[in-house]
């Protein structure tokens, strides 16, 4: 439990004991001692091995450690002794009290060994062995460590302070060099605001030297320019480079005096200037004359000479095109000039001097043109003789398309060789400046990109005697396979220069030309038609043509027109705005109109009402499905059917009839399953017309200014709805009246009924829908009629009402 090395004040000696000291009874071992001691006093005690992690730091000071205590009084009393015997010359192993604790009294020793005092004072005293140079040598061999140690800190400490004092010194010398970079930088920033004052002095300076060059440059190029253009030989700088630099320098002059004309003599300068340009530009254009004439001399006796086609449409573009690119910069110097008059699509530029450019651009295509016309004129009649040959040995339509062929070929060419020689392209535009309107003012036989004209001239000789038909097919086949976009295939130049010739064609040329034969036969056989009096009687209709065979001779011819007009024209000019649509549909409802008024007077037993109804609306069923016409939301197609078109139609009509006392409100839900049957296209309301009637007949009266009305669509459609209020008055009124008098004209109620069945199936016979709306419509009328009367205060026998009779009566009835 107490180990006893850790109370050891002093290292035990191993000493023998003198012979002369008397062996005391030694005391028993304490009952407190570890079993694994041992009881040997004389085995000295073995230090403690070192532990590794104490020597980690050499010059450390050792740790503290607790002395040993005795393990019995008589273990003290041995101790001393050995020690007491150490002190008078033996080996002293133990560490020396400091001096401050005072010398032993050696009273206190036999004190502590509990010897009487009689006995002790017979002992012999010993004497003190402190000895102070041993103990300062004992001092300083046990704190050797400590004291190496405090010179490392001396020396670190001398260290340090040499460091500190070098650091001071460092940056006192900092301290003097900032105060010297201040001042430096405060004289660098004075002397770069001087120079910088400087520089600002020497741009100043030298922008206006340049300026005064620049300037007098614009005045002195007038003496060096004028002698080159007037020196005997200038023509030839045409074909230089210097030539292109002249160009530029004197447009430049010329804009300078225009921009600064305060300046001295500016106005004269301009006009010299300008006068020199022109000069130039005349010098091109007699230079370029001169290279069009050489190559022309070349190459038109070979061309006039050789017979095959393709010699000669390599003669004529390859090889010209050779021979006049092959020169040093009369080509380059023509591109600049006709680029300072238009862009690279023809559209002209602004400047002040693009007017001058455009007049030599134009002069220059002039000569160019006359030049090619002349050349390729033996092509040109030969591809018309072609022409005429086919014509006769042939159709006129198939030589027809040949031609058209051949010549949008060769313009193709000619805008290729065009657009290599002057690096613009001349696509139509309305712009009258535009390069296409200068190459349009030079009427010529050849065909180019700009002049149409002699194929028009050309087709339109031998169209003169054809019928419309073979000019309807040529001129649906031109669209169909020019204008019409094919999106499944790549739009190549080719192709989109055949589209604008194509569109430039039908809308200047062909179109109006188109248009003069239909206004032609439209007055032959619609205005003009003479109809024979068995042509004013119904005919019954049947559901495969939708009774366009049952109907009026001049119906027919209309819609027979209409159907060409539709075939060879594109969508877009069919519909209402077209005059030649306008003026059909209007001389149809006019020769329907006198045709209505012959039944009147003839009276042939055919009904003038359901004679305009039927025919109306076969016109205007045909107008639909060509969707043509004023159609917003749904039209009727190629593959409706006449009977589904005639309903619809119907609809459309009889929801915008007039009823007597305004009672139409009151029976809609009679008519409402008619609206599944409008297209969507909604009528002009009434106040285009107004209808009035007494007793059984009815009167037509129109508004002033309908006859004249700009809109044939609306005016078919007022038409069509009169008709049908008056036919439908007209029998609920005979059908009222034979329900009071039980007969009319000899006839009770059931035989006009079974008349008016008549009438209609032979009108309508494959369209059962529209004899059932037409009976409904009477049905209705007839009680609007009553209903009206009675409140009026004639009313008599509210209950004798028209039903309708037959098939009709009772399913509408039952809706009512």
């Amino acid at each position: 439990m107490y180990d006893e090395h850790w109370y050891t004040f002093a290292p035990e000696v191993q000493q023998s004991r003198p012979s002369g000291v008397k062996t005391r009874h030694r005391r028993a071992n304490s009952l407190l001692q570890q079993p694994e001691e041992t009881t040997d006093n004389n085995i000295p005690e073995e230090p403690l091995p070192a532990l590794y992690e104490d020597q980690e730091e050499a010059n450390a000071p050792p740790e503290a450690t607790v002395l040993r205590r005795a393990k019995s009084y008589s273990d003290f009393y041995d101790i001393a002794t050995a020690h007491l015997a150490g002190s008078h010359g033996g080996p002293r192993t133990t560490t020396k009290k400091k001096k401050t604790k005072g010398r032993r009294n050696n009273h206190n020793l036999w004190d502590a060994l509990m010897i009487p005092a009689s006995v002790a004072s017979t002992l012999p005293v010993e004497e003190d062995p402190y000895d102070d140079a041993l103990d300062r040598e004992l001092l300083q061999a046990s704190q050797q460590e400590y004291l190496l140690y405090h010179d490392q800190l001396a020396l670190t400490e001398r260290h340090l302070g040499t460091l500190i004092d070098d650091a001071n010194s460092a940056l006192k010398t900092l301290e003097t060099l900032c105060q010297s970079f201040r001042a430096v930088e405060e004289q660098t920033t004075s002397f770069k605001a001087q120079c910088d004052d400087l520089l600002e002095e020497q741009k100043r300076l030298q922008t206006l030297a340049d300026e005064v060059g620049t300037d007098l440059h614009y005045y002195a190029y007038l003496d060096s320019v004028s002698r080159r253009l007037n020196a005997l030989g200038a023509g030839r700088l045409v074909d230089d480079d210097v030539f292109g630099d002249i160009l530029a320098n004197l447009d430049s002059c010329i804009e300078f005096m225009i921009q600064h004309p305060q300046y001295r003599d500016a106005d004269t300068y301009q006009a010299r200037y300008q006068a020199l340009l022109t000069k130039a530009l005349h010098l091109l254009e007699v230079g370029f004359t001169n290279r069009l004439d050489q190559v022309s001399g070349e190459l038109a006796r070979q061309i006039t000479n050789t017979q095959s086609e393709s010699a000669r449409h390599a003669l004529a573009y390859g090889r010209f095109e050779e021979i006049l690119m092959n020169s040093y910069s009369l080509i380059p110097n023509i591109q600049r000039v006709i680029l300072g008059a238009y862009d690279q699509n023809g559209q002209p530029r602004t400047g002040p001097n693009a007017d001058i450019f455009a007049n030599t651009a134009n002069n220059l295509f002039h000569a160019y043109f006359v030049v090619r016309d002349r050349d390729l004129k033996p092509l040109t009649q030969h591809d018309l003789a072609t022409f005429h040959l086919e014509c006769k040995e042939s159709s006129i339509d198939t030589a027809a398309r040949n031609y058209v062929k051949q010549c949008f070929e060769r313009s193709f060419s000619e805008a290729t060789l065009f657009r290599k020689i002057f690096s613009i392209e001349a696509p139509y535009s309305p712009n009258p400046k535009s390069a296409f309107a200068a190459l349009n003012s030079h009427q010529r036989s050849l065909v180019t990109g700009t002049n149409i004209s002699p194929i028009s001239t050309n087709l339109q000789s031998k169209l003169q005697t054809c019928d419309l038909q073979t000019i309807c097919n040529l001129v649906g086949w031109v669209t169909n396979e020019y204008l019409l976009v094919d999106y499944d295939e790549d739009e190549t130049p080719f192709v989109a220069h055949c589209r604008e010739l194509t569109s430039r064609l039908l809308a200047d040329h062909l179109w109006t030309f188109t248009d003069g034969f239909f206004d032609a036969e439209i007055t032959k056989s619609i205005t003009k038609a003479v109809v024979p009096p068995e042509a004013l009687k119904l005919g019954a209709t049947t559901a495969a043509d939708g009774g366009s065979s049952a109907a009026f001779p001049v119906v027919k011819r209309a819609i027979e027109l209409l159907v060409l007009f539709d075939q060879s024209m594109p969508k877009e000019r069919c519909q209402r705005s077209s005059p030649v649509i306008f003026r059909l549909v209007r001389e149809t409802i006019a020769a329907l109109q006198r045709a209505e008024v012959r039944i009147k007077a003839a009276k042939n037993g055919t009904d003038p009402d359901l004679f305009m109804i039927k025919n109306l609306l076969i016109l205007k069923n045909e107008l639909l499905t060509l969707e043509i016409g004023d159609v917003r939301n749904g039209t009727g197609t190629g593959q409706a059917t006449g009977l589904g078109s005639s309903i619809q139609h119907l609809g459309q009509i009889w929801e915008n009839l007039p009823t007597a006392g305004n009672l139409f409100g009151l029976v809609s839900s009679s008519v409402s399953t008619l609206s599944s049957y409008i297209p969507g296209s909604s009528l002009l309301s009434r106040a285009a017309g107004s209808i009035t009637g007494s007793g059984s007949g009815l009167t037509t009266v129109t508004i002033p200014g309908a006859a004249e009305s700009q809109d044939a669509g609306e005016q078919l459609d007022e038409l069509l709805r009169q008709s049908i209020y008056a036919f439908t008055r007209r029998w609920a009124a005979i059908f009222n009246e034979a329900k009071v008098k039980a007969s009319v004209g000899g006839k009770n109620l059931t035989q006009l009924e079974r008349e008016l069945d008549e009438i209609l199936e032979g009108a309508f016979a494959a369209q059962p829908e529209v004899v059932e709306k037409l009976k409904e419509a009477i049905q209705l009328d007839a009680q609007a009629q009553l209903t009206g009367g009675a409140k009026a205060g004639t009313g008599k026998d509210k209950g004798s009402v028209y039903t309708g009779g037959s098939r009709a009566s009772k399913g509408s009835s039952r809706r009512m």
